[in-house]
């Protein structure tokens, strides 16, 4: 197989850090830096407890080898949504509740599955997907 896995999601923002803390605080994702030469002050990546690079915060100054027009803040365009496989179904709803959040509940019980569909401050919709077990 060529494809192993979903490697990461890139978010270009006019909202570095409070997006950087939103997914943080949400759903614990650890922020750091990226690599060098790129800046603190516009690149924030985003790691799962494993280490894994989940989301790559760019802000909109940041330079890119593929450059082509976004706009923060505007729905994703042909991409839908993003969905992160998570757990604790109690505690982010509770956080979601905290920050006055708009959000939606879905259950597919058939498949033992709870969603939360929310956005974050871009406007990135975020399917979080909780399996029971």
């Amino acid at each position: 197989m060529i494809v192993q896995r979903l490697d990461h999601v890139n978010i270009i923002t006019d909202r570095l850090a409070e997006t950087a803390r939103f997914y943080a605080e949400l759903l614990d994702l650890k922020e750091r830096d990226g690599p060098p030469p790129m800046l603190p002050s516009q690149v924030r990546w985003m790691h799962d407890s494993s280490g894994q690079a989940i989301l790559h915060l760019n802000s909109t100054d940041c330079p890119r080898v593929f450059e082509r027009g976004v706009a923060p803040g505007a729905e994703t365009g042909a991409i839908h949504h993003v969905a992160l496989r998570c757990d604790e179904f109690e505690v982010v709803k509770a956080r979601l509740d905290a920050r006055g959040a708009d959000y939606r509940v879905n259950d597919v019980p058939s498949i033992g599955l709870k969603q939360i569909f929310t956005a974050d401050p871009n406007n990135v919709l975020l399917e979080l997907n909780f399996f029971a077990g």
